[in-house]
């Protein structure tokens, strides 16, 4: 976006909506939302262009870190990241070309590939992370708590879809 819009699209358009359609406090949540998220997701972007990563595989070497063995089976890894096994395959595979992981054979199971990361991927990660916090994700204009309470709220409508069943 060039420069600021004199109003706010979203207000404007939730009054339109409740003047001619009828209640449109959800039409406005889910506008809001899903402009925030293109708002983040290009801050993100940015942040992690320089370092090689986009946020899917960032987040893949953050789960391999977050791991006690520093791997994982592939499968686990599309479960916890919430992606189809194909889009797995091919985040790990850009990352194995970067150097970033290792594909290595389960030692007790033959049938399961894990996938560990690199030390290269430990010192990435580190960096893309320190880019990352440094513009806090892409979230501001909130404090502390209001960031708290998004994310409350956001895991009510998670839940209710049955991202998970905590």
């Amino acid at each position: 976006m060039n420069r600021p819009l004199p109003f706010d699209p979203i207000a404007r358009a939730a009054q339109l909506w409740e003047d001619r359609i009828g209640p449109s406090e959800t039409m406005a949540a889910v506008t809001g939302v899903m402009r925030v998220q293109q708002i983040i997701q290009s801050a993100v972007d940015n942040a992690l262009k320089p370092h090689g990563l986009t946020f899917a595989r960032y987040e893949a070497l953050v789960l391999l870190t977050f791991a006690r063995a520093s791997s994982l089976p592939m499968r686990v890894m599309g479960e916890r990241l919430q992606l189809h096994p194909t889009s797995v395959t091919n985040i790990v595979d850009r990352l194995e070309k970067d150097g970033l992981v290792n594909r290595v054979p389960h030692p007790t199971d033959r049938r399961t590939t894990l996938v560990e990361i690199t030390d290269t991927g430990r010192a990435r990660r580190e960096q893309a992370t320190k880019a990352v916090t440094a513009i806090d994700f892409g979230l501001n204009g909130l404090t502390g708590r209001q960031v708290e309470q998004l994310t409350e709220l956001l895991t009510k409508v998670r839940k209710a879809t049955g991202d998970f069943t905590e």
